[in-house]
């Protein structure tokens, strides 16, 4: 497996592999990284659908990028997914997925033109006083010593932030500024998650430093991503006659493990609570998806606050059971191990008449129902005790919605604290308090908030491994797609190891699987690098000039301030390209 940029290899068809028609594939777990695994296997591996299994232990697939009515409790999203232009591996899949909705079209092309006339924005990003205060706050109030401190973990080689957090590498100044309220909104990182991943996501996302303040970076789906990218990709994988094995819970994959090479033989599992173990030959091939951050999520309703299921969840007992027989198979502990520090609550709520979108009109000044954008993104409460944010995406947000019906969804960092109406943790609301807390900061006066909770309806949904993916990490705990001396198996999903990317998005699922996909099948096709914009000049000083504040280099108290104040560098730089781009991003 190798890498490439450009379109030379972009829009080629590879050879078919030696010997394809010979194997089978299974892929242990029904959400995106193995939905998109199938999709390569068939598209660049030439496979036929017909001997490929997917195992899912629901009885339904998409893993986290849910969005379904229930029939008992409504809709529900347990969360949503924020995407860009340069998710190369997603769109080099979704453009070969055609859509379910537009005749003669892709996934990529109905999302282009979607978000080529609608594109992203938000009103405001941040709100206090119950609603009274609203800000854009364009502004990231980042002081000369935590602009400093970003650029100092940005220069840091991965290497030296093993086991490290994020308190470990920024002070008070960085943590009280726009600029980390506008991130965590986004990203839901918490002060003691990794460095490492914070400083993956500053390289990775270097390139929309300037949109994080308005959110204009960010692109979105017509609907919800269960109905938006997994239905069109379960479509295709169906017409392609693969095997989806619902209701099948796996709960080992035994190896035969020697000097020379690592053999996956046997996957041990249950269909329906009857035994369906699989035997496996070394031609064969197995994608093992490890962990998952909504594993045991746990539902109530109005009346009643979410129950988490007991126990770990199979998808961490698989991990444990796998990652027991060799020390390359990573470090499960690292990231179910520490529920209090991985787990947040969410919320869909749905309005059904205009007096709560009124409201939500006033805040945002645009209509709830015109199908165009709403919030962009997330709006941050700041006072908020639970760190409440809330979004409401495109409207219908589901295919099966209904008019007049408006679904919105909230999350708070902070489940397990008072909160600010609801004298009460979040963890232990009922829909309906949530509701009354979320109407108290979008600035609904405290005389009308129980009235007006009686106009929606809302689901809790308690999530105990959602941020598992930032847990505090060092190199090993995640396993390499491929580990080393592997011959017939992969892993895949956010868990493993990939270099550069960032996990909690749709593009970490996808590239693992395309690259578990081509190094087992030594596809002669090159897999797209992560989009390099930190080693691109231009999107570097667009970035330093947008953590300034519009301040010159000349004002900001940092090792270089010197040479630039006694004019030393400018007079190095005079008449070359470096002044021009300098110029042109308004640094001096």
């Amino acid at each position: 497996m190798y890498y490439t940029n450009g379109n030379y290899s972009a829009f080629c068809k590879p050879l078919k592999p030696e010997g394809i028609e010979k194997k089978s594939a299974y892929l242990i777990g029904g959400g995106l990284a193995s939905l998109s695994a199938a999709a390569f296997l068939i598209r660049d591996g030439q496979m036929d659908g017909k001997k490929i299994y997917i195992l899912e232990e629901l009885s339904l697939p998409g893993g986290g990028c849910d969005g379904i009515k229930d029939d008992n409790r409504g809709y529900l999203v347990r969360g949503g997914r924020e995407m860009e232009d340069h998710f190369e591996c997603l769109w080099d899949l979704f453009r070969s997925i055609p859509s379910i909705e537009t005749e003669n079209a892709s996934v990529l092309d109905e999302f282009y033109w979607l978000n080529q006339e609608d594109p992203s924005s938000s009103p405001l990003r941040v709100t206090e006083n119950m609603g009274q205060d609203a800000h854009t706050l364009h502004n990231f109030n980042l002081s000369d010593k935590a602009v400093l401190e970003i650029a100092e973990l940005v220069m840091t080689p991965e290497r030296d932030l093993d086991d490290k957090r994020i308190t470990d590498v920024f002070g008070d100044e960085f943590l009280k500024s726009n600029f980390w309220i506008f991130w965590r909104s986004m990203f839901a990182f918490e002060e003691w998650h990794s460095a490492i991943e914070m400083r993956r996501y500053l390289t990775r996302f270097i390139h929309h430093v300037k949109g994080v303040s308005d959110l204009s970076c960010l692109k979105f789906s017509k609907y919800n991503t269960y109905d938006s990218l997994i239905l069109p990709l379960v479509s295709y994988l169906e017409s392609k006659n693969v095997n989806f094995l619902y209701d099948t819970e796996v709960s080992n994959v035994e190896f035969d493990i020697k000097s020379d090479k690592k053999v996956a033989k046997r996957i041990v599992c249950t269909t329906s609570g009857k035994d369906s173990s699989i035997t496996v030959s070394e031609n064969d091939l197995v994608f093992v998806t490890l962990g998952c951050n909504t594993e045991q999520s746990g539902l109530g309703d109005d009346d009643h606050p979410a129950v988490v299921p007991e126990g770990l969840g199979a998808s961490w007992e698989l991990w444990k059971n796998i990652a027991s027989q060799d020390k390359s198979f990573g470090n499960p502990e690292k990231f179910c191990g520490d529920v209090p520090s991985s787990n947040w609550e969410s919320a869909t709520i749905t309005c059904f008449d205009d007096k709560i979108p009124s409201y939500i009109e006033k805040l945002t000044g645009r209509d709830p129902s015109n199908g165009k954008i709403v919030t962009g993104g997330p709006i941050t409460a700041k006072d908020s005790s639970w760190l409440m944010s809330w979004t409401v995406s495109r409207q219908p947000h589901f295919r099966v919605q209904q008019p007049g019906e408006l679904v919105l969804w909230v999350y708070g960092l902070f489940s397990d604290v008072p909160g600010d109406y609801i004298k009460k943790a979040m963890k232990d609301c009922t829909g309906t308090e949530i509701t009354e807390e979320w109407l108290y900061h979008i600035g609904v006066p405290t005389s009308d908030i129980p009235e007006l909770a009686k106009h929606s309806h809302c689901i809790p949904c308690m999530m105990p491994y959602v941020t598992s993916y930032f847990m505090v990490r060092s190199a090993g705990d995640r396993p390499f797609i491929v580990p080393e001396k592997a011959n017939n198996f992969a892993f895949i999903g956010e868990h493993v190891e990939t270099p550069g990317d960032t996990v909690f998005t749709t593009e970490y699922a996808v590239r693992t699987g395309m690259e578990a996909v081509y190094t087992l099948l030594d596809i002669k096709r090159g897999v797209p690098e992560v989009f390099a914009s930190a080693f691109d000049a231009r999107y570097l000083l667009q970035a330093a000039a947008s953590l300034l504040d519009g301040r010159k280099l000349t004002d900001v108290h940092i090792p270089l301030q010197k040479r630039m104040a006694e004019n030393k560098l400018l007079k190095e730089i005079s008449g070359t390209v470096a002044e021009d781009l300098l110029k042109e991003c308004n640094l001096i």
